[in-house]
This record gives structure tokens, sequence and C-alpha cells, in this order.
């Protein structure tokens, strides 16, 4: 694959998620760039690249987990290597951009998180970004470099589709999730409800009402990540006691998974918990009945669009 003025295609993996970047890169007919990355007895990071990368549009798959701080540091490393050996342009992959939720000043003296990521990744050297399914849309504005912003939402609808779920009805997990949320259920053809929630405090939520009618429903709770899964979890029991029906289906695109996540997920005896493999779930974290989808077909459409400069958004029109 090649472009204007004899220029390449190259793709490398952080460590991360190496079997992500790997699919990717099947997927899209090339090979993982050489790469090595270690670390000093220090704990400091180095990396070097072991190929040519000069004159190349070079494309970094590095996703964020809960060794987030580690991994974001080792993207700046790569980038910063990429751009002392004149790569033509750099495009950092990010599945899951951490920090998102961080998007704004909620309370007195906080910093703005997001945007210092966003800060920290183009004073690096970064060219683009390609990312999936935001914690909020506005965060691409925290970027002077083109952002293009994935949703899984297709994917995830394609399978609801598929397991035919009697009397189906889409749950926002907080209003901020309506719009999203609303898309989902258009795309099925099923009703929407939203709970209303609190956060008394980081990581608890504490559900106050379900807007919507949900009696004798299959519930299907709709989120852009799980993490230590309390929203999920608490909005279950307010479903129910609304008269929704027992089998209930958890949906996100990003499996953070932290915490006391397995455990309340399991407890919560969900149906079905589907979500994609932007983030690796450990095997550690057995969840009854996780089914988990493969963006790598998008990531790598959106990859391969990229660098012929062809329409990124028709993919999810």
């Amino acid at each position: 694959m090649t472009s204007d003025n004899n220029c390449s295609m190259m793709l490398f993996s952080g460590t991360s998620s190496p079997e992500l970047a790997s699919e990717i890169a099947s997927g899209i007919g090339k090979n993982l760039g050489e790469i090595q990355i270690s670390r000093f007895p220090s704990g400091e990071i180095y990396a070097r690249l072991k190929q040519n990368v000069r004159g190349q549009s070079v494309f970094v798959v590095q996703t964020g987990t809960s060794n987030v701080n580690e991994e974001m540091m080792e993207l700046f490393i790569i980038i910063d290597a990429l751009k002392r050996a004149s790569a033509r342009s750099i495009t950092a992959v990010i599945p899951h951009l951490p920090y998102a939720r961080q998007d704004r000043k909620a309370a007195s003296r906080e910093p703005i998180s997001a945007r210092l990521l966003a800060d920290l990744l183009t004073t690096a050297g970064v060219n683009r970004i390609v990312t999936m399914d935001l914690h909020s849309d506005q965060i691409q504005g925290f970027f002077n470099i083109p952002v293009d912003h994935l949703t899984a939402t297709p994917l995830l609808a394609n399978y609801i589709k598929s397991r035919n779920i009697k009397n189906p009805v889409i749950v926002a997990p907080d209003t901020g999730r309506a719009k999203t949320s609303k898309k989902f259920a258009d795309r099925i053809g099923a009703p929407l409800a939203i709970i209303h929630k609190q956060r008394p405090e980081h990581s608890k939520s504490e559900v106050m009402h379900v807007v919507g009618d949900v009696k004798g429903r299959s519930p299907i709770i709709v989120d852009d990540m799980i993490d230590t899964a309390g929203t999920a979890t608490a909005g279950v029991k307010a479903l129910l006691d609304m008269g929704a029906n027992n089998e209930c289906y958890l949906m996100a695109t990003h499996p953070i998974f932290s915490g006391p996540a397995v455990e309340r997920i399991n407890k919560a005896g969900f149906k079905e918990v589907i979500v994609t493999n932007s983030v690796p779930i450990s095997q550690d974290k057995k969840i009854n009945g996780l089914k988990v989808l493969s963006i790598a077909p998008i990531m790598g459409e959106a990859i391969r669009r990229a660098f012929d400069n062809l329409s990124i958004s028709s993919l999810f029109d």
C-alpha cells in the first residue's frame, strides 16, 4: 500500500494490546514494524525503532488499560523516536483514549486532564489521532490536530439484532449518554429509557429513578465503558424494581473492569455482557456470559482510509 511521493504505510504497536495491533495489521495486509521496547532497572522506558521510517506514514497502536500512565508515557517515547527518525507523519491509534472522563472542571481547583493529554500527544509530535467512542464528543475540540472519532455502535447493534431479544429496551446509564443511546435504539428499533443518577464521589453512583417504560421488557444497558461497574449494577436493581424482566444485558465499547467490577457484574446476573477488544481482558477476569467483539476490521479500514485520504465518516453512515 503506497501513497503519493513513494510514501508507504508502516504500523507499529506498543505493549498495551499487541494482539489487537496484530489483528489490525493482518486485516490490512501489513506486517507490524519492528521495535524494541524495554525498561531500565529504574523503571524508565526505552524504545528503539529497528526499521527505517524516514519519509513514511506511520501508525502506532496503543490503547489505555488499567496501566494507563505507563502506556501513555511509552506512547510519547515511541512518538518521539519516530519524529527524530524523520517519519513523514505520525498517527496515534488509541482505541480507548484515557483520561477522557476528566473533560471539564466539575469542582473548583480541578484539572482538565483530557485537555492535558491532548496537549502532551500534540507536543510529542502526533499529526493525527484515531480513537473510538470517546466519553464525550467535545474532547475532539481539545486537539489542534485531526481526530478520527470512530464508533463501535454499528458492530454492537448488529450483534444485538442477531440475538433476536424479545421486547428489548435500550437503557442509557445516565443523562449524558441519552443522545448516543437514542442512536443505538433507533438502529435496532427499540424504545429508550434513561437512568437518572448522581455521583456522591468519583467511581460511585446512586440511581435516583428510571425515565421510560421498561415494564415487561428486556433491558440493554449501553455505555461507552465499564470501569468498576457500579453504575450498571445499580441500574439493574432500579430496572427490576420498575418491572423489567430479569434477562438484562450489559453492553459497552471499553471493558476496563477495574477493582470490584468482575464480582459486581457476576453478582448482578446479566444474561450477557457484550464488549469489544478495545482494551485487552486478562484471563483472571472471568465474567459470566462475556462476549467480546473485535474492532480490528473497523480500525484497520479507518487506518487504510486515513492513509489513502478517503472518507472515514462514511464507514458509519
